[in-house]
């Protein structure tokens, strides 16, 4: 079994602790999100992180599962949906201004990988499509790619740069050259005809991806732990 650490990393933009959990001793970094707002722990407590311990075994990857912000930003209704993005943004900030260096110096690599599953998938997505020079692999399980639903009506440019449906569509191909793009749905998944939406975008800006859609089996834990070991495998064998 491999190593799992938990700690907390302070965040000085947010103003708060976030718990982190670390699985394997050594790697190429990984972070991880969880669903709609999951523990920390989630991924492995639905043993998702399980499905690809003979890679953290053998020191091909190291999992970093980070905690959000979800109840604090977008799911928190009780406050305007100008302050649910800025909240969010703020996450967003932390990531690529505190937690992303932290682990550039601790590995010594430039880029990383990130990944997630439902909501967890958009975090990935979100943060891999706004910030592709620092991100090598993105693994997108049954995603999102918007978070208008989430807004009541209310739209702003921090709206606009949080949805990668629209903004992809309208920049750079060049940027996205260097990643591997995953984007796995099924048959029967809630998330099937967004991530084919997702998919013909990038067709048509001409950006290499793979597209998965598995049959018969529906938007949960089992599909996820099914494909996540293929894709690891593909790319850290």
């Amino acid at each position: 079994m491999p190593k799992i650490q938990h700690t907390d990393f302070y965040s000085h933009l947010l103003g708060m602790s976030l718990k982190v959990e670390v699985t394997g001793h050594y790697g190429f970094p990984i972070i991880m999100f969880p669903t709609s707002q999951g523990e920390y722990t989630q991924n492995h407590d639905f043993k998702l992180n399980d499905s690809i311990n003979w890679f953290t075994d053998q020191g091909k990857v190291i999992l970093y599962n980070v905690e959000t912000i979800d109840k604090f930003s977008f799911y928190d209704k009780t406050i305007h949906p100008a302050e649910r993005i800025r909240n969010y943004e703020l996450y967003v900030q932390f990531l690529i201004q505190e937690f992303v260096p932290y682990i550039q110096k601790k590995h010594a690599e430039h880029r990383v990988a990130v990944a997630g599953a439902s909501f967890g998938g958009y975090h990935a997505a979100n943060f891999a499509f706004r910030f592709p020079d620092v991100v090598s692999h993105l693994f997108c399980l049954s995603g999102a790619f918007s978070i208008r639903n989430f807004m009541d009506g209310y739209s702003s440019e921090l709206v606009y740069f949080n949805c990668p449906r629209e903004f992809v569509m309208n920049d750079e191909t060049w940027k996205y050259k260097h990643m591997h793009i995953v984007l796995s749905t099924s048959d029967e998944d809630i998330c099937l005809d967004q991530t084919k939406e997702m998919a013909a975008i990038l067709s048509a800006k001409g950006i290499s991806h793979w597209y998965d859609e598995q049959k018969w089996i529906s938007h949960d834990w089992p599909l996820w732990r099914m494909v996540f070991p293929k894709f690891i495998g593909r790319f850290f064998s």
